[in-house]
């Protein structure tokens, strides 16, 4: 149903997302980098290929367990680079901060952003910061920009996943998006989860540095692992099986998602990616993606097929098969 207004569901990564950008955003601004839909733009400069990425942060709570809106900020573009099987060199920050933020607080979120760039290898160059009245903004919103160096020999998109390709997810789902929301409402559970925000540039230098061919690199940030498999299937029009009894979910946060009412395959994370790549070469990529210190639980939780082309199904526990359709809402409104 269209809305004549601007909703939060806008925001999801989901249904209306996808809409709001293929009905008004690619015929306004329509070219090939756009109209690829990948986590960044990839570009030819007459010194080679660059990938472009930008992305803006307005998660509530600002500071929470794992991590923060600052770090975020700088992990979140970084990996939006990596992506595109990028090398991430040079971010751009901007911040919009509200009349009477405390500069403690402003103090904290910068210094959390500078280790995070130390730690992925970036450097911030360039920079805008506006203050607006009270009331015209929650704190403080952030958005950075990044750009980083393709080698001529990879070529990644969501666009090239093919039949007989394996998916490979690097680690448990849904820790980000439930921390949120339990340090948001308040709620206290005997086992803590923390965010999993983290760079994983290093770990896909890893995976490139195998030689294998790889096809899709993606992080399951807004709309969950469900969403951006979905978005998979759709630029490539093939179909995706996955594996209910594979999906890796901490016990501590299956646990609030079920008591909560939330699927844990729509819930946002933060420092995970799903790598889709031959089958034959799966198990070479998997055991490099587990020898990261962000990748020690990941997994194959499924294949790319000739069945149903362009959706995505999942084999249950019991033996039956549905449809896992892409995010119709908001369920987690300024996860990041």
């Amino acid at each position: 149903m269209k809305s004549d207004k601007i909703l939060l569901d806008h925001g999801s990564g989901g249904k209306m997302s996808h809409r709001l950008t293929a009905d008004l955003l690619l015929p306004a601004f329509d070219n090939p980098a756009l109209a690829m839909l990948d986590d960044g733009a990839t570009l030819r400069l007459a010194g080679g290929r660059i990938a472009f990425s930008t992305d803006t942060y307005v998660v509530d709570p600002i500071f929470f367990p794992g991590g923060s809106i600052g770090d975020l900020a700088i992990n979140g573009t970084v990996n939006d680079v990596a992506m595109c099987g990028a090398t991430p060199l040079y971010l751009s920050v901007g911040m919009i901060i509200e009349e009477g933020f405390p500069m403690a607080d402003l103090e904290r979120v910068v210094a959390q952003m500078g280790r995070a760039a130390r730690l992925a290898g970036v450097i911030v160059v360039t920079g805008d910061t506006k203050v607006v009245p009270k009331g015209a903004a929650d704190r403080i919103f952030i958005n950075t920009a990044g750009i980083g160096t393709i080698d001529e020999n990879v070529h990644v998109s969501g666009a090239n996943a093919r039949p007989g390709d394996a998916v490979i997810l690097s680690g448990t789902m849904a820790d980000h998006g439930m921390t949120i929301l339990t340090q948001r409402q308040g709620l206290a559970f005997e086992s803590d989860v923390k965010s999993d925000s983290a760079p994983l540039n290093h770990m896909v230098a890893d995976i490139l540095g195998t030689g294998c061919d790889i096809h899709v690199l993606r992080d399951p940030t807004r709309g969950g692992v469900g969403t951006t498999l979905n978005e998979i299937a759709d630029q490539s029009k093939a179909g995706i099986r996955i594996y209910e009894d594979r999906l890796p979910v901490r016990p501590s946060v299956s646990g609030i998602c079920e008591l909560l009412g939330f699927d844990p395959l729509y819930v946002a994370n933060e420092g995970k990616l799903l790598a889709v790549v031959p089958g034959d070469q799966a198990g070479q990529v998997l055991e490099v993606i587990q020898q990261s210190p962000y990748g020690k639980d990941a997994c194959i939780i499924g294949e790319v097929t000739d069945d149903h082309p362009g959706r995505v199904f999942m084999r249950t526990r019991i033996g039956g098969e549905r449809i896992v359709d892409m995010l119709a809402g908001e369920q987690l409104p300024r996860i990041c």
